[in-house]
């Protein structure tokens, strides 16, 4: 199955090309030009979660965050960046908290940001508030180990 519901598109780091990468799909995107590992990055909310990160064939760092939040606004590119150093290997889906209650009371979430990394639609590690890169690269290591 591919949707292309909440469609991200996702520029080539190799050859710029823009590409439409769905929010779930088999497999993991690639470049239709090069062929190249794209980073994957998309959203999901209430409605969408259960086909965005349960379903999903790769581990997923799940970002909760809101738009008014400093904290969520300064992890955020660190995660996009982790999103492309793991890319075909990893899937970063942010769901906004203001948007997505029923997900936020679901994963008991009192601060934010907080950080999730899923497997098989389990929750394998948390991580609560925002950290350096270099403190989320070896989290997220250790528990993809």
């Amino acid at each position: 199955m591919t949707t292309m519901r909440n469609a991200a598109v996702i520029v080539c780091p190799v050859c710029r090309t823009r590409n439409r990468v769905p929010a779930a799909a088999r497999g993991t995107p690639r470049c239709g030009k090069c062929h190249t590992q794209l980073p994957w990055v998309v959203e999901a909310d209430d409605d969408t979660f259960g086909e965005v990160v349960e379903a999903a064939t790769v581990p997923v760092l799940v970002d909760i965050w809101a738009p008014w939040c400093g904290p969520c606004r300064m992890v955020s590119p660190a995660l996009e960046q982790l999103a492309a150093e793991k890319a075909g290997g990893l899937k970063l889906v942010k769901v906004n908290a203001d948007i997505a209650p029923t997900l936020s009371r679901r994963f008991e979430v009192q601060s934010i940001p907080t950080l999730l990394i899923m497997r098989q639609g389990k929750v394998i590690a948390r991580q609560i508030g925002a950290a350096p890169i270099d403190v989320l690269r070896r989290w997220v290591d250790e528990h993809l180990s």
